[in-house]
């Protein structure tokens, strides 16, 4: 799993930042701290703190410092391999989960994660599925 990895935040603006499938927000995002704790048998631990739009152009200065949704959820991208040799990407979505309009958030869940779960990556998305943190090492 990808126990404590740490969160990894980029400047992702769209399609130009797509990984594994999932397309980047089209702002830069900041982090104070996050963690993401994914166990083998799919239960997944995702805790942000702070997760808001940069405090930087391009953001609107309007906006800088908050977070507009009032809800994320996380899609975890796994590489498995169905058939026994060919490596493909699944990606398994939560349920949105409540956060507040400084990026607070606390998600304790179970996935029913493909097997096997190569490569694990957790995505920190809205709920449309658009990305603002992933966990890296």
């Amino acid at each position: 799993g990808a126990k404590g990895a740490p969160p990894v935040v980029v400047s992702c603006a769209g399609t130009g930042n797509l990984i594994r499938g999932v397309t980047g927000g089209g702002l830069p995002w900041q982090l104070d701290s996050g963690t993401a704790d994914l166990r083998t048998d799919g239960r997944l631990h995702v805790k942000v703190s702070g997760l808001v739009l940069a405090r930087r152009a391009p953001v609107p200065v309007a906006l800088q410092g908050t977070n507009p949704f009032p809800q994320f959820k996380v899609i975890v991208s796994c590489l498995t391999t169905p058939d026994g040799t060919t490596a493909t990407t699944d990606n398994v979505s939560t349920e949105p989960f409540d956060v507040t309009s400084t990026g607070d958030g606390d998600l304790h869940t179970s996935l029913a994660l493909p097997s096997p779960c190569f490569a694990p990556i957790v995505f920190v998305t809205a709920p449309a599925g658009i990305w603002f943190a992933i966990t890296g090492r």
